[in-house]
């Protein structure tokens, strides 16, 4: 009798285990599954390019802040004094990405032929120029380019102050984004940040 009693509870608790709602499995787990895809969508959400900049780089950090979230200069780089112009790859940046400091300070992030980052707007390079015209319409100011044949030029947009358009900006508190088209009429660059989007020629 107390045989069949201890058989018959050891079989009735198997079969509560077997029932047991999903939620009473260990965290251990669960959280391979539950962990990885909310890594991911924090990724996707936070980097876009935008006139404020991408993932963990923010335009106005110091150079020691960039170094921290994506890797210092290469030597080529860190040799040119802290008070000048810096543009490199940092090694742990998307490819095809690209910043720049001045007075050890960032203020351009540059989009290259071969990254696959995007704005917020869904605009990466090799988007069609007359598409990206149309997307930004009144918003947005092209120019010629200065060293390329029509229908090349440069698409400019200052997010909240159209009234900086046309006009060279030196406030360093400005925030924009300067979409580079090529001569096939392809966003060839794209560049985000303060005064130094105008540039034409790296630095300068």
């Amino acid at each position: 009798m107390i045989r069949h009693a201890v058989l018959s509870s050891v079989a009735l608790l198997a079969l509560a285990a077997c029932n047991a709602p999903e939620g009473a499995k260990t965290p251990e787990q669960k959280a391979p599954e539950s962990a990885a895809p909310a890594r991911a969508l924090d990724a996707a959400g936070a980097e876009v390019l935008t006139p404020q900049g991408y993932g963990p780089l923010k335009i106005g950090m110091t150079q020691a802040e960039v170094d921290a979230a994506v890797g210092p200069p290469p030597a080529s780089a860190a040799e040119a004094e802290p008070s000048e112009c810096r543009q490199y790859h940092p090694p742990r940046a998307p490819e095809g990405l690209l910043v720049m400091t001045e007075n050890g300070v960032l203020t351009r992030l540059t989009v290259t032929t071969g990254s696959s980052v995007k704005t917020a707007d869904g605009v990466g390079i090799g988007y069609d120029g007359e598409q990206l015209k149309t997307k930004y319409g009144a918003t947005a100011r092209f120019s010629p380019h200065k060293y390329v044949e029509a229908p090349a030029g440069y698409l400019t947009i200052w997010p909240g102050a159209g009234h900086l358009l046309g006009t060279y900006v030196a406030d360093p508190a400005a925030r924009g984004l300067v979409f580079e088209i090529g001569q096939d009429d392809r966003v060839a660059f794209i560049h985000a940040g303060g005064p130094s989007i105008q540039y034409v020629e790296g630095c300068s």
